[in-house]
């Protein structure tokens, strides 16, 4: 169920023809109350969608009744036009539901520059309100979907009586500042706004944000938490931190999981650092580094780019005094050889790297992916 496992939300997901596969390209998620509480984090790009525009507004004094989000198009850089096909889904939306358009959020993703078929998106809208109530939650993640091959859902229930779940899309353009993404989670637990809020951003701060598959930022990233109150259960904001954190952390590495092209999972750790943020930087250095990404594409433990990347941050250490050690062997000590590189085994998908910087006790951890043929190929050719 998912998204649709927290009480008082229904939801479907529809074709609308927005995709010229004719698959799956719109859905509908509804709360039914009997609190609308909601909160929404947004990319960080400063060259937004219209969607994000819409429903930063929207978003604005903490409730929500519906969100919908389609694929086949991200709406973004279409000018005054779009911009009134946002607001008229929105208004759709409303007169379906007998409710406010100020309540209704908006998502979309796809290919920038191009004019959603407006048509089509409310004649969509209007199919999905009519499914609402019949759906089991997949056909919701997979009406997301653009490049990624399988949907992504997670739900958790907790003991006190209260559930939570969620759906997120993404494949490519998966950077911190949220990712090329878009993510639902719903909750019926009762949490006013300003909770919801918090309990978010700290969430996503060490899960989306973590993770930097291809280093790009997305003008269409949002994630969208929705409770509805009906399980009548108001929980410890600790015990609610705590499985939406998990949530939003097993939803990130679906993501890395389904990456564009993608053959290793990598994940880069710095520890021994001064501060939290310096070993961020670390780790996101690393991340970025497209010569690294390429040598674990071809299996070499070559850690002499590692090391070349963390002297390119502002973080503090001896650059004789460093430790790297590649899937649990030490290659590199005190800036000198150490075990034989040849013991690494790169063969399966999930690389662990950690980088010791031997100042202080800080760690972070940032996902990416490897740099391959088949990534390239893929945004080659993404808008033919």
């Amino acid at each position: 169920m998912s998204v649709l496992a927290a009480k008082g939300f229904v939801g479907a997901g529809v074709s609308s023809g927005l995709k010229a596969s004719g698959g799956l390209d719109l859905a509908l998620i509804v709360n039914r109350g009997p609190e609308i509480a909601a909160a929404a984090v947004f990319t960080t790009n400063r060259c937004l969608a219209n969607p994000i525009i819409w429903s930063k507004q929207v978003i604005a004094d903490g409730t929500a009744r519906a969100i919908i989000l389609n694929s086949g198009g991200a709406n973004c850089y279409t000018g005054s036009q779009g911009f009134q096909t946002t607001h008229a889904t929105a208004e759709k939306v409303a007169e379906l539901l007998r409710d406010s358009a100020s309540d209704v959020l908006v998502c979309s993703t796809g290919l920038i520059g191009e004019q959603l078929d407006r048509d089509k998106l409310l004649a969509g809208a209007t199919a999905a309100h009519a499914a609402l109530g019949v759906d089991s939650g997949e056909s919701i993640a997979r009406a997301i979907m653009t490049t990624d091959s399988v949907p992504k859902l997670s739900e958790r229930h907790s003991n006190s009586g209260w559930s939570i779940g969620g759906i997120a899309k993404g494949a490519g353009m998966l950077a911190p500042g949220l990712a090329t993404m878009l993510v639902v989670i719903t909750t019926d637990a009762i949490v006013e706004s300003a909770a919801l809020d918090r309990a978010l951003r700290a969430a996503t701060r060490v899960s989306f944000d973590r993770l930097d598959s291809d280093g790009c930022m997305s003008t269409n990233d949002q994630v969208t938490l929705m409770a509805s109150g009906a399980s009548g259960v108001e929980p410890e904001e600790s015990e609610f931190q705590a499985l939406l954190t998990e949530i939003c952390k097993e939803l990130a590495l679906k993501l890395l999981d389904d990456a564009e092209g993608a053959s290793h999972n990598i994940h880069i750790t710095t520890s021994g650092a001064a501060s939290e943020d310096e070993a961020l930087e670390v780790s996101r250095s690393v991340a970025r580094n497209n010569l690294f990404k390429a040598a674990i594409y071809g299996n070499d433990p070559n850690w002499g780019r590692i090391l070349a990347a963390v002297g390119t941050t502002s973080a503090t250490f001896d650059p004789y005094g460093i430790d790297v050690t590649i899937n649990g062997v030490l290659v590199s000590a005190n800036g000198e050889p150490a075990e034989d590189r040849s013991k690494v085994d790169l063969s399966q998908r999930k690389v662990d790297i950690v980088i010791d910087l031997n100042v202080g006790s800080a760690t972070a951890t940032v996902v990416t992916n490897d740099l391959t043929h088949e990534y390239v190929e893929e945004n080659s050719a993404y808008s033919s």
